[in-house]
């Protein structure tokens, strides 16, 4: 009873995770673009001959930094929040996570292998790589399914939609 009042909760987890590790996949190549166009492949050129030189310890440092200046962003962002100013508070709190993702990205890509240098930092990194492919093969089904309801007959959508809710509510009112 328990494990099924659980499992919508999982799966809210697992898309939010999956949503952050898309974000992290399709802004890097985002990033690298600006990279590319600005002279920001110098200073990842430094940053990376820089990093070279650090101990894994202070690479570490070096990858934390740069969310430090985001975070005022946020907060900017939950002050127009509290103020009503729904549009510029969406805005800005979803800029501040699009950059911050971002540059978080590019500075990563750049600490990694120093980063992976150290033991308990390469255990966390493979953990998260684990959780992210469960997190894929939990959702997968689902959005396949939901992908397979869309693509059908609109009439037999509906019919089965209201047989779904039926059901879920029947199971509802039993469990009480």
């Amino acid at each position: 009873m328990l494990r099924r009042l659980l499992q919508p909760v999982w799966v809210l987890l697992a898309v939010i995770f999956l949503i952050e590790a898309w974000l992290w996949d399709h802004l890097e190549p985002i990033v690298a673009w600006f990279v590319a166009k600005i002279p920001l492949q110098a200073f990842k050129h430094w940053l990376a001959e820089r990093v070279d030189t650090l101990s894994p310890a202070m690479t570490l440092i070096v990858f934390a930094v740069p969310v430090i200046p985001l975070f005022p962003l946020k907060l900017i962002g939950f002050w127009l929040l509290t103020h009503e100013y729904w549009l510029s508070a969406v805005t800005t709190i979803i800029f501040a996570k699009l950059l911050g993702v971002g540059v978080t990205a590019f500075v990563f890509d750049v600490t990694r292998p120093k980063l992976l240098e150290m033991g308990w930092f390469e255990r966390l990194y493979e953990f998260i790589l684990s959780v992210r492919a469960k997190a894929k093969a939990l959702v997968d089904p689902i959005k396949r399914r939901i992908l397979e309801t869309l693509r059908g007959d609109r009439d037999r959508w509906t019919s089965r939609m209201l047989r779904l809710i039926q059901r879920f509510r029947k199971s509802v009112h039993e469990a009480r």
